[in-house]
C-alpha cells in the first residue's frame, strides 16, 4: 500500500470524526451502524476495485450507457440539427457543429434515460433490484426497513419517486428523516447520470461504470454520516423488516409508461436548466462584487467564490489521497459543487482531464467524490419534494436541511476515499 493510499484511509477516519463533531460530541455513537457500514462499504469497493469479474461487469454497464447515449444522440439531433453535434462532427448534410451547447447536447439525454427508467420500471425489472439492495441495507446497516427502501430507491431515481415511501414519512423518527434527505443527496439518479458521463466519456472512457459505483457506495456512506451526526435514538416503526414499494401509478402499456417516463425526464431537465440559470446568475453577481472588492484592497488575484471554496476545500481534496500537485484544483471543483452544483464542476473536471492537466488518481477520486446532488440547490429540492408528501414534518425537514446537507458531501467525499484506498495504478480501471 503507497503513502497516497494511506492517506485516503486517514482521511476516512478523519472524516467519521468530523461527521461525530458536526453533530454534537455528547451523541452516542452507534458502533454496529459504524462498523456495518465501515464493512459493507470496503467490502463493495473491495469488489469493485480489486476483482476483475467485476470490472468486466463495469465495463458492460459502462458500454450500455454509452450505447444508450448514443440514442439519445439520434433524437436530439433530428431536432436541434447541427446544435446537437459535439463540436469537431458535422450532419448528414454536411453542416458542422458550432460547439458544445448544452441544452442541446446533454439535456436531451436525461430525457432519453428517464424514459428507459420508466419503461424498465413498467416492466417489473427495477423492483425486485430496489428490494434486494434494501434486504441488504437493513440487514447490515442497522436501518429502519423504510430507510434501508429510501436509500436503495435512491440509486436508481430521484426525490421525483418520493411518492414511493409516502406511506412511512409521517412516522419517521428525526434520525430516519436525515438519513431520507442525506442519502437522496449523496446519490445521483440514472437520469442525470448521463450528463456527467457525456462530459467525461473521451477523457475517462469507463466513467459511466464508476458513476453507478459511487451511487452504490454512497448510500452506506451517507448512512454512517448522518448516525454519526444523529443516531437512532427511538423506536422506528419499520424497524423490524423492509416494507413493500408504495404503489405508483400504473400504466396500460409500455408504450404509455415510456412516454410518461420521458414527461418525467422532461421535468428533470427542466429543473436542471432553472437551478443552472439562478444559481450561476447569482454567483456571478457575488463574483463581481468581490472582484470589486479584491480591486480595491489591491489583491493581486481576483477574489471569487469558487476561488474561496476552493482555498476552503484543499485541505479535505488532500485527505481524499489525491496527487498533492492536484489539490488546489481538485479542492475547487469539490468546494464550488456546494453553489454551482455538480453539472458544472463534472463539466470543468471534463475539461481539465481533457486537458491532461490531472493524474489518472485525482481523476478517479475526484469523479467518485463529486457524485453527488450534495450542494444548497439539490437540499431545497429535496426538502420540497420530501416534506411536499408529509406536510406534518415540512418545518421539521427544513430543519434537518443543512445537516443533510453536510452529511451527504461527506459521504461522496468518503466515497472519494473508498477509491484512493483500493486504487493503485490498475491498468484499464479508467478505460485509458
Amino acid at each position: 500500500m503507497s503513502t497516497l493510499n494511506l492517506v485516503s484511509l486517514l482521511g476516512w477516519a478523519l472524516l467519521c470524526a468530523l461527521a461525530w463533531l458536526l453533530g454534537g460530541v455528547r451523541r452516542p455513537i452507534p458502533w454496529r451502524t459504524v462498523l456495518g457500514s465501515t464493512v459493507l462499504v470496503f467490502a463493495l469497493g473491495a469488489i469493485v476495485f480489486l476483482i476483475p469479474l467485476s470490472r468486466r461487469v463495469l465495463v458492460w454497464l459502462n458500454e450500455g450507457i454509452l450505447i444508450g447515449l448514443r440514442g439519445s444522440a439520434v433524437g436530439a439531433e433530428f431536432l436541434f440539427g447541427p446544435l446537437a453535434l459535439s463540436p469537431g462532427r458535422e450532419t448528414a448534410a454536411g453542416e458542422p457543429s458550432i460547439g458544445f451547447v448544452l441544452a442541446a447536447q446533454v439535456l436531451p439525454a436525461v430525457i432519453f434515460f428517464a424514459s428507459v427508467m420508466g419503461l424498465l420500471h413498467h416492466l417489473g425489472l427495477i423492483a425486485p433490484i430496489v428490494r434486494f439492495f434494501a434486504r441488504l441495507f437493513h440487514r447490515t446497516l442497522e436501518l429502519s426497513g423504510a430507510e434501508a427502501l429510501a436509500g436503495s430507491i435512491h440509486m436508481f431515481f430521484g426525490v421525483e419517486t418520493a411518492a414511493a415511501i409516502r406511506p412511512y414519512l409521517a412516522k419517521m423518527t428525526r434520525s430516519e428523516l436525515l438519513t431520507v434527505l442525506a442519502s437522496n443527496l449523496a446519490t445521483v439518479a440514472s437520469t442525470t447520470l448521463a450528463v456527467y458521463v457525456i462530459f467525461l466519456r473521451e477523457s475517462f472512457p469507463q466513467i459511466a461504470g464508476h458513476l453507478m459505483s459511487a451511487s452504490l457506495l454512497s448510500i452506506p456512506c451517507s448512512v454512517l454520516a448522518t448516525k454519526l451526526m444523529l443516531p437512532e435514538l427511538g423506536e422506528p416503526d419499520t424497524r423490524g423488516s423492509v416494507p413493500e414499494l408504495a404503489e405508483t401509478k400504473r400504466h396500460r402499456s409500455a408504450m404509455g409508461a415510456l412516454a410518461a417516463g420521458a414527461w418525467d425526464g422532461l421535468k428533470v431537465a427542466a429543473g436542471i436548466t432553472t437551478i443552472l440559470i439562478a444559481i450561476l446568475g447569482f454567483v456571478g453577481v457575488i463574483d463581481a462584487v468581490l472582484g470589486q472588492v479584491g480591486a480595491r484592497f489591491g489583491g493581486a488575484e481576483t477574489l471569487s467564490l469558487s476561488g474561496i471554496l476552493g482555498w476552503a476545500f484543499t485541505p479535505i481534496a488532500w485527505l481524499l489521497g489525491i496527487e498533492s500537485g492536484d489539490a488546489r484544483l481538485a479542492g475547487q471543483l469539490l468546494g464550488q459543487r456546494l453553489v454551482l452544483t455538480e453539472v458544472v464542476s463534472y463539466q470543468e473536471l471534463g475539461a481539465i482531464a481533457a486537458e491532461g492537466r490531472f493524474a489518472p488518481r485525482t481523476l478517479l477520486v475526484v469523479s467518485y467524490a463529486l457524485c453527488g446532488f450534495a450542494h444548497i440547490g439539490g437540499m431545497g429540492i429535496a426538502v420540497g419534494g420530501f416534506g411536499a408528501l408529509a406536510p406534518d414534518r415540512l418545518d421539521e425537514m427544513a430543519g434537518l436541511g443543512l445537516r443533510a446537507l453536510a452529511a451527504a458531501t461527506l459521504a461522496t467525499l468518503l466515497t472519494g476515499c473508498v477509491a484512493g484506498v483500493f486504487y493503485h495504478g490498475q491498468t484499464g480501471l479508467l478505460g485509458l
